[in-house]
């Protein structure tokens, strides 16, 4: 090019800056808008039905960019990469959008720089490797409960979120609803009295593979021979072909192998976490309520960074069901269902109104008072109780109300604690752990929450890991 034609070309690239520029209010981040620049990019690991709900919300923020989804199953992936596309081209002018990717393998979604957080929704078995994973590339990270299958694999976990300077929030919205936290700081604060006792949810097997969205399940698994087991039990679920498109070694990962079955790989609704009852991938019960719960109560009793000090089995006689005695005298009662409450342990009243998930009921010198959602509204006696809780106008408990993610986004841009970090999402991994160790070894346990050791039986020490299949490591 010549001198002359080097000029004539840029002035006329001169005179197209100089036209004004046409930029839309979203990049600008007018109208309440987030710029692109300012929005935390997110990444999706696991893409079933729980991450379907949280693809939806990450999709939706305008604080938020989903760039990337993660499954090992094709169809689950490309469905959740053609949803997220679909939503944010709603919102271009020439309605059409592809900036999301879609990976079968999370190491390579991990690998990528321009992804400040991700969101995890995978069977339990993953839950702590992929945390850690997540840590050591940087990211900032939001695991579903429980967070690990062991007691090593939590510390495992704290430790190198902390080493790292990550973010780290548990997936127990329930801790963030207005009411049950005003109800829970009332309880932290001492308005309800010294708390004698709580009682929670533990299901035995029978108690889910029986009911009726669980039916597939109980012809395989037996729930009348096997369901009286609180642990979860090693299931030889009968082999069958693996469909295309779906990579089973990765699925099952660090756990134990097993052969592909759909059973683990279907999401029966409701009820999304159909892998539970087997060892190799969940934790029964503690996947089920109490990885739910245990956020909760030990978040109202002041012991949500420690734990209980024993573990009373039911064979001592002590307690006609599985009972924690925490460090101030405080028992956490489990039982099978909210009956107990008034059959065996007499703690309340006959005409007491006990309904829903995801909570407790705690009986105090004062009176009692629940925080279960999805059942119905809070309960409790005397009625008094709930004009000093500022709750007298309506105890309806709003789940959609919760700010959870809006709690872990804000903490990533202020580098904050966010409402359920590493440490307390381990603490209430570690309450379903410690009774289903209790529960294995048939005997009464002492726990040291400081050094988080038995001091009276080693064979429940040895029951704080597992190895992982080769080739994963911690």
């Amino acid at each position: 090019m010549n001198r002359r034609k080097f000029l004539q070309h840029g002035l006329a690239a001169a005179s197209v800056l100089a036209l004004p520029a046409i930029i839309p209010a979203s990049a600008r981040g007018a109208n309440g808008t987030t710029p692109p620049s300012e929005r935390i990019t997110v990444g999706l690991i696991g893409k079933g039905l729980m991450g379907s709900g949280h693809l939806r919300v990450i999709a939706h923020r305008s604080d938020t960019q989903l760039v990337a989804v993660c499954d090992v199953d094709k169809v689950r992936r490309e469905q959740g990469r053609e949803v997220a596309d679909a939503t944010y081209a709603a919102n271009e002018p020439g309605g059409s959008y592809k900036g999301c990717a879609a990976y079968n393998d999370y190491g390579e979604l991990l690998a990528r720089a321009d992804i400040d957080a991700v969101v995890i929704v995978t069977p339990d078995h993953w839950h702590a490797l992929q945390s850690i994973d997540a840590a050591k590339a940087g990211k900032d990270i939001y695991c579903e409960k429980p967070v690990s299958m062991t007691i090593q694999e939590g510390r495992k976990l704290v430790e190198t979120v902390r080493r790292y300077g990550r973010v780290f929030q548990t997936g127990t919205q329930y801790r963030s609803i207005p009411d049950i936290r005003r109800v829970c700081r009332f309880i932290r604060d001492g308005r309800l009295g010294k708390v004698k006792s709580v009682f929670t949810l533990y299901h035995n097997i029978h108690g889910n593979i029986a009911g009726g969205r669980f039916a597939p399940f109980a012809s395989v698994v037996s729930p009348d021979r096997c369901g009286k087991s609180y642990p979860p039990m090693d299931f030889a679920l009968p082999a069958e072909p693996v469909p295309e498109g779906l990579d089973w070694d990765l699925w099952v990962g660090p756990a134990p192998w097993r052969p592909y079955n759909h059973l683990y790989h279907t999401n029966p609704t409701p009820g999304v976490v159909p892998w539970a009852f087997a060892d190799a991938f969940g934790v029964t019960s503690s996947t089920w309520f109490l990885s739910h719960s245990a956020d909760v109560i030990q978040w109202a009793l002041g012991y949500e960074n420690s734990g209980p000090v024993e573990i009373i089995h039911p064979g001592s006689g002590q307690f006609p069901t599985l009972t924690c005695r925490y460090a101030n005298g405080t028992l956490l009662h489990l039982v099978d269902h909210w009956g107990q409450i008034k059959d065996l342990y007499r703690a309340l009243p006959a005409t007491a109104r006990i309904a829903g998930n995801f909570g407790g009921v705690f009986v105090g010198e004062r009176g009692w008072v629940t925080t279960l959602s999805t059942g119905g509204q809070i309960e409790g006696e005397p009625e008094s109780l709930f004009e000093e809780m500022e709750l007298k106008r309506t105890r309806e408990v709003n789940i959609g109300a919760n700010n959870h993610h809006a709690n872990w986004l804000e903490c990533i841009r202020t580098r904050k604690s966010p409402s359920a970090d590493e440490e307390i999402g381990h603490r209430g991994a570690s309450l379903g752990h410690l009774a289903n160790i209790a529960c294995w070894t048939g005997r009464s346990l002492n726990w040291d929450p400081l050094k988080e050791e038995f001091t009276n039986c080693e064979a429940a020490n040895r029951l704080r890991s597992r190895a992982m299949r080769s080739p994963w490591r911690m």
